[in-house]
């Protein structure tokens, strides 16, 4: 039955899809109502799901169906659907978004020419992501990952009519790419050794010893390249800021609290598949992406890439939460992050579209007076990023650091130290360049008098799920019971003999409550602490932001200049890429194409000199002996003309021929 269900909830988008690209302007209001209408069914859906897999309140809870797809020879590819309690999780997460900003869309999107065809992208994105998240196998969720970078891209470029948006998305597609490589390679050399593709098959074996060593680290690495591209981690990050050129509610969908969450999610479903050496290697890029990203934001103007810079932080978090271990805190952060950080986007929509399309916080200024309901709203959600206590976003990234620091204490390696005073640095400026964007949006006076005079609050397809959101960034984080049914796989679970080791001591969880007060100690005094720094450079201004820019241009100009990855990239990368391209055509006109034109012309040159024998020579000695043998035939035929006349003729000119010679002898 719970199967069905989640059968449903994957095909419903299609089939919105299938409708609405082909039907959409014929449909009242162009359609918007189905997509709209079937993704909330889609909520209502995921909710059954939810509760009829938390009543079980099983942490070991999974059902999946499979089929047969492809047989080929002694090896069965199967292809089918894996529920358990990550799957409700996730399920819930993206119909939500989704639902939202599919209602937020309405308002927000009124009036564009494409207006239909926005609502029918948005279905395909949602089919892709609720496949992704559902099926059982990692040759399933590769389809579904390329079709979800394919409705990105068709979504980052829908204004495709401006160059930075076609240019983003392109750069998001080929970027995405270059993961996708390294994962697509790890999926193969996974299926070489395994001969399946099935999650639950393939870690049965990697317990049984069959994928083990560099091998078992090899193959994980690979897998995480995937997640590298897909949620933007270090060094694949540069794509994300520049698919802000998408509608902003296609941000909030794609890339704050979705498809950027695949990596994320991808991670933590196959945990067991990475040793400890590849986990190292997770800790540290989500570590360095977390700061990089953060370092960027304080200084961004655009309301939308402070945001985009914010998730490309957050999300480094959850994959260094992943990477020390802390399964359980990096997919809590990835859930309560979906709820704060689509509310920002959101938000930051009802701005923009207040300001009339404007996005840069210089010319803003004031708005809490004309958008209450915007502005308490991503209030909360500030403060939820930001760390302040009571709130969702508190609970997910304090069991963050609480995870980073029981992992530093218990190997006592300096890496993983440096990597908890990375990560709690990293919250103080979270906090700080998130409050930051709250005062130039909303307080101080109005840079833009004639933008702010025509300002007002977004209509209610717009608020609505702005509030819905609120609430869930509120309540969000309560409770136990994610950490009690999203527990941390292990090898033995997916063993023959079935057996789980329940590696919980006392002394472990003294060591762990000790960490934990620690880091939340840590935590709030950052967070205030970042809090109190933005205070005081942007709400009561004792000091000049643009003194200290100045003073400290070089850090400044590094910092807005993105650490010049771009740059680098088109330096190395795409010159490089554009040399091989010229170098290449240059080898195929130059020499391949040359070889081929020389044999043509060599051939050309024989033929002609064939043809030259066969006319002139051969034919010639054929023509010669024909002419010879035709004039003899002529000759003769002078001679044998058939007349007693001529014959007496002849024999008397023969005579006399004779006698005259005879008397010329003599």
């Amino acid at each position: 039955m719970i199967v069905d269900y989640v059968i449903w909830i994957v095909l419903l988008p299609l089939i919105s899809f299938a409708i609405q690209i082909f039907f959409g302007k014929r449909l009242p209001r162009q359609g918007d109502w189905l997509p709209t209408s079937v993704m909330f069914i889609d909520l209502l859906l995921s909710l059954i799901v939810a509760g009829k897999v938390f009543s079980a309140y099983d942490p070991e809870f999974r059902i999946t169906r499979s089929f047969e797809w492809v047989v080929l020879g002694t090896t069965t590819i199967k292809f089918g659907i894996l529920i358990d309690n990550l799957t409700a999780v996730m399920l819930f997460i993206v119909t939500l978004v989704s639902s939202l900003v599919h209602l937020f869309s309405i308002g927000y999107m009124h009036g564009d020419p494409r207006y239909s065809r926005y609502f029918a992208y948005l279905s395909l994105f949602s089919f892709s992501m609720l496949g992704l998240i559902s099926v059982d196998n990692f040759l399933g969720i590769y389809m579904f990952w390329e079709l979800v970078g394919v409705s990105s891209y068709l979504l980052i470029g829908f204004w495709f009519e401006k160059h930075s948006a076609s240019n983003a998305a392109k750069k998001a597609f080929l970027v995405n790419r270059v993961g996708d490589v390294g994962m697509f390679i790890g999926i193969l050399l996974i299926f070489a050794i395994t001969h399946t593709f099935n999650f639950s098959e393939v870690f049965g074996k990697i317990a049984a010893g069959e994928l083990s060593g560099a091998l078992l680290t090899t193959a994980g690495i690979l897998i995480f390249c995937g997640a590298v591209g897909k949620s933007a981690q270090f060094p694949l990050h540069v794509w994300l800021p520049d698919a802000m050129e998408g509608p902003t509610p296609v941000s909030a969908l794609i890339h704050a609290a979705t498809m950027v969450a695949a990596g994320v999610y991808l991670v933590g479903r196959t945990f067991v598949l990475y040793s400890e050496h590849a986990l190292l290697v997770i800790a540290g890029i989500g570590t360095i992406t977390a700061f990089i990203a953060a370092t960027i934001a304080v200084v961004q103007m655009d309301i939308k890439k402070v945001l985009a810079y914010s998730t490309i932080s957050q999300l480094g978090y959850m994959i260094a939460a992943l990477g020390v271990g802390g399964y359980n805190a990096g997919l809590f952060h990835l859930m309560t992050h979906a709820f704060f950080k689509a509310l920002l986007f959101l938000g930051a929509g009802s701005v923009i579209h207040a300001m009339h399309h404007e996005q840069d916080m210089r010319q803003m200024g004031g708005l809490r007076h004309k958008l209450p309901v915007t502005f308490a709203t991503f209030l909360i959600a500030t403060m939820a990023i930001s760390g302040v206590p009571g709130l969702a976003g508190f609970f997910s990234k304090d069991a963050i650091l609480a995870a980073s620091l029981e992992k530093a204490m218990e190997t006592g390696m300096l890496y993983h130290y440096t990597i908890f005073a990375i990560l709690i640095f990293t919250a103080g400026l979270t906090a700080f360049y998130m409050f930051r964007a709250l005062f130039l949006t909303f307080y101080g006076t109005p840079r833009n008098k004639e933008k702010f005079d025509h300002a007002h609050e977004s209509p209610g397809t717009m608020t609505i799920p702005l509030v819905a959101l609120a609430v869930f960034t509120v309540i969000g984080g309560y409770g136990k019971w994610f950490e009690e049914l999203v527990r941390k796989p292990n090898l033995q679970m997916f063993a023959e003999s079935g057996a789980v080791q329940d590696a919980t001591h006392a002394a472990t969880e003294a060591a762990a409550h000790g960490a934990h007060t620690i880091a939340m100690v840590l935590s709030i005094a950052f967070a205030f602490g970042g809090i109190a720094v933005a205070m005081l450079y942007y709400y009561w201004n004792k000091y000049s932001a643009e003194a200290v820019s100045k003073k400290f241009a070089g850090i400044y100009n590094f910092l807005w200049n993105k650490w010049y990855f771009d740059e680098l990239y088109q330096a190395t990368a795409v010159r490089g890429t554009l040399l091989l391209s010229k170098a290449m055509g240059w080898f195929d006109l130059n020499v391949i194409d040359g070889l081929v034109n020389n044999t043509a012309r060599l051939t050309t040159l024989i033929s002609f000199g064939s043809g030259t024998t066969d006319n002139r020579i051969v034919d010639g000695l054929v023509n010669w002996v024909a002419r010879i043998i035709g004039w003899f035939g002529a000759t003769l035929r002078e001679i044998q003309t058939g007349r007693v006349q001529a014959y007496i003729l002849m024999a008397l000119g023969a005579f006399i021929l004779l006698y005259v010679i005879q008397l010329a002898m003599v």
